[in-house]
C-alpha cells in the first residue's frame, strides 16, 4: 500500500477492514461517578474489539492490504498486537508465529495460544521479541507485522479515530501511548480539527523523550504498563504525525494507572489492562482537567486482563 497517513487513507482502509472488525461502543459517564467534577466524559470501548484490543484494526488492514508469503507472517508484540495478528491470521487462513517478552501478561499468552499462532517467549522486553522476529523473517522469509511502524498499522488504528467521531461529536481525545500506532492514527484521523492528547507512563515516557529530542530516542522502558505501553521508542512513521496533530503528551504513574483501573471496574464494571486505563488515569489523578463545557473523550484501549478470576468470583 503507498501513501500517507491522513483521512482519505484511513477511510480506504476502513472499507477493507470492515467486515472483519467489530464497531465498537462508546459510553457516556461523569466526572461525578469518579470523584471528579461535574463534566461528560465519553469512554471509547475498544477491549470490547477482537482479541481484546484496538490492536486487531491494525492486524487486519497489514494482513489484508499485503502479499502474504507462503511462510505467513510474524510479530513481535508485548501481547496485544501478537494477539490481535494470531486472530486475523486464524480468521484468514495464514501462518503467524508471534515473539513475546517475559513480561507479557498470562492473559495475552493464552490468547496467542488459543488462536492456533506459534508462540516463542524471548527476552525481557519488547525490543528482544523484535529481535528475535527479525532473525525469523532473515530464515524463513515470512511477513513482518510491525506493532506500530508501519503504514498499514498505523492507517489501521486511524479507523478507531473515523469510528469515534462518528459515534460523537469531542473537543477533546485522551489515547494512551507506547509505539504510538494508535494515537499517531486517531490524530492523523482528526488533523487537528479536536485536540488529541498522548498519555503515557512515567516509567516509559517513548514520546516525551522523542519530543524533547526531535526524534524518536531510546526511553526507559519498564512499568506496570511494560507489556503494552513500553516499547522503548516511538515509531519513525508517527513522530511526524505526533509533531502536527498531538496537542501535549501527558504522564501519570504506575499508581495512578492502577487507580484508573479499579475505578473503571468500581463504577463502570470496565476490565481494563494497566495500557488500557493510561488515559482515563490523566483524568483521574487530575493530570488532565477539562474546561467547563469541554467533550472529552478518553480511549479504553485493551482489556486482556485477568484481573476478574471467575473461578473465584
Amino acid at each position: 500500500m503507498a501513501g500517507g497517513v491522513g483521512p482519505r487513507e484511513i477511510e480506504k482502509v476502513r472499507e477493507v477492514i470492515r467486515p472483519h472488525v467489530r464497531i465498537t461502543p462508546v459510553i457516556g459517564v461523569n466526572g461525578a461517578d469518579f470523584g471528579l467534577g461535574d463534566f461528560s466524559i465519553t469512554l471509547k470501548l475498544e477491549l470490547f474489539q477482537h482479541s481484546g484490543s484496538f490492536k486487531a484494526r491494525g492486524a487486519f488492514t497489514n494482513l489484508l492490504t499485503r502479499s502474504i508469503p507462503v511462510a505467513g507472517v510474524v510479530a513481535a508484540s508485548g501481547g496485544n498486537h501478537g494477539a490481535a495478528v494470531a486472530y486475523a491470521a486464524m480468521r484468514l487462513r495464514v501462518p503467524a508465529k508471534i515473539f513475546v517478552p517475559t513480561v507479557s501478561s498470562p492473559a495475552k499468552i493464552d490468547r496467542i495460544r488459543a488462536y492456533g499462532a506459534g508462540l516463542a517467549i524471548v527476552g525481557d522486553r519488547y525490543a528482544d521479541a523484535l529481535a528475535a522476529s527479525e532473525a525469523w523473517v532473515e530464515r524463513t522469509n515470512a511477513l513482518p507485522v510491525h506493532a506500530y511502524d508501519q503504514l498499514e498499522t498505523l492507517l489501521g488504528q486511524g479507523t478507531l479515530g473515523m469510528e469515534l467521531a462518528e459515534q460523537v461529536p469531542l473537543d477533546t481525545v485522551l489515547v494512551s501511548v507506547g509505539g504510538g500506532g494508535l494515537l499517531g492514527g486517531v490524530a492523523a484521523w482528526y488533523a487537528g480539527k479536536v485536540k488529541v492528547i498522548g498519555v503515557e507512563p512515567e516509567s516509559a515516557p517513548t514520546l516525551t523523550e522523542a519530543l524533547k529530542a526531535g526524534r524518536p530516542v531510546d526511553a526507559p522502558a519498564g512499568g506496570i504498563a511494560a507489556d503494552s505501553l513500553a516499547p522503548r521508542r516511538v515509531g519513525e512513521l508517527m513522530f511526524p504525525i505526533a509533531r502536527a496533530h498531538v496537542a501535549t503528551v501527558l504522564l501519570v504513574s504506575d499508581a495512578a494507572i492502577r487507580r484508573a483501573q479499579e475505578a473503571l471496574w468500581s463504577a463502570v464494571r470496565i476490565v481494563a489492562e494497566p495500557g488500557g486505563a493510561a488515559a482515563f488515569a490523566a483524568l483521574l489523578s487530575g493530570v488532565y482537567t477539562p474546561a467547563a463545557g469541554e467533550r472529552v473523550g478518553v480511549v479504553v484501549s485493551g482489556g486482556n486482563s485477568t484481573a476478574v478470576d471467575f473461578a473465584r468470583a
